[in-house]
């Protein structure tokens, strides 16, 4: 295939879907990722898309949602590595809450033979993989059905949330960066995504590498909010992925990264069975991310002795002061 061919193909992909892998791209049309950077950058620099972490975006900054057909067809492998990994983090008898999304849809199939799993969803794709999983009860938000995605989104949707407690969150996006969080291109959509986080004690996001660095326009999930990203190997030659991991992770976010190992199993037959956990391999953090109540009660501890000091003070001065 000539660069002329390649290059109008790779902007077809992009127009399509509004942000592809240099992985998916160099699938497709059938040439080393190291070619298809090049053709990134020349179309750069006419103007056409913009470079994103390990892969390529409409121009302006911010991309826009594509459908679930286009999304469906993308990352299959890295969907099916983090599916795979996620699902260890699901113990029997949790209640839980999964968004919408092609990534949380693969979760959904992996959970199917938990025991006593409560699944509460907005999603009717993760309805669906769960419709027939007989130990796992399954919730579903009122709502506005939204085609494109197949989720149920508006005010009826986050009413239904309300008072609800949960142990997890599982949720996924258009974009994540250590600056904003988890971001996604609707207004409806992230509106239910906030709902589904206040309901959980712990938020764990689903993204595959190729939204790191990606900012949309709609945060769903700060920084700060986000105990865990369930994420794919990054290419070795991806710098600035790594970069941004490592500033997550330093944002006190625990980082889950299904390598290929992970990829290779279940999850190539359709798999609906939970991976085993030494699959993952966790980033190191560079320290706790919130004050352990140990701690709090040490600085009570330190500040009472303070006081107790400063009060003896007082009192020796004042008799000093009598004398």
């Amino acid at each position: 295939m000539f660069a002329a061919e390649r290059r109008q193909l790779i902007l077809e992909m992009v127009r399509a879907n509004g942000a592809v892998s240099l992985r998916e791209l160099a699938r497709v049309v059938q040439t080393s990722e190291v070619t298809v950077r090049r053709d990134v950058r020349a179309l750069e620099a006419e103007g056409l898309l913009d470079r994103r972490h390990g892969g390529a975006v409409l121009p302006g900054g911010f991309t826009r949602e594509s459908g679930f057909p286009q999304k469906s067809h993308l990352a299959t492998a890295e969907k099916t590595a983090i599916a795979d990994l996620a699902a260890g983090f699901v113990e029997e008898g949790e209640a839980i809450v999964v968004g919408a999304g092609t990534t949380t849809q693969e979760l959904a199939r992996r959970l199917a033979r938990v025991p006593g799993l409560t699944v509460v969803t907005n999603s009717l794709l993760v309805a669906q993989a769960l419709a027939h999983a007989n130990r796992v009860e399954v919730v579903m938000t009122g709502g506005t059905l939204r085609g494109s995605n197949y989720a149920l989104v508006g005010s009826g949707a986050e009413q239904s949330l309300q008072g609800l407690r949960v142990s997890k969150a599982f949720l996924s996006g258009s974009g994540l960066t250590a600056e904003r969080g988890l971001s996604t291109s609707n207004m409806l959509s992230a509106s239910v995504d906030r709902a589904l986080v206040q309901a959980a004690a712990e938020v764990v996001v689903l993204a595959d590498h190729s939204k790191l660095g990606t900012d949309t326009m709609f945060q769903t999930v700060p920084t700060d909010v986000i105990t865990r990203l369930v994420t794919d190997e990054p290419p070795g030659h991806d710098d600035r992925c790594a970069t941004e991991l490592q500033a997550l992770a330093d944002q006190g976010v625990q980082i889950a990264v299904a390598g290929a190992g992970a990829a290779g199993g279940s999850g190539a037959s359709g798999g609906d069975s939970v991976p085993a956990r030494q699959q993952r391999r966790d980033v190191p953090l560079p320290g706790p991310r919130r004050q352990v109540p140990g701690a709090a009660a040490g600085l009570r501890s330190a500040a009472a002795m303070a006081e107790q000091n400063a009060g003896a003070e007082r009192a020796r001065v004042a008799d000093l002061r009598r004398r």
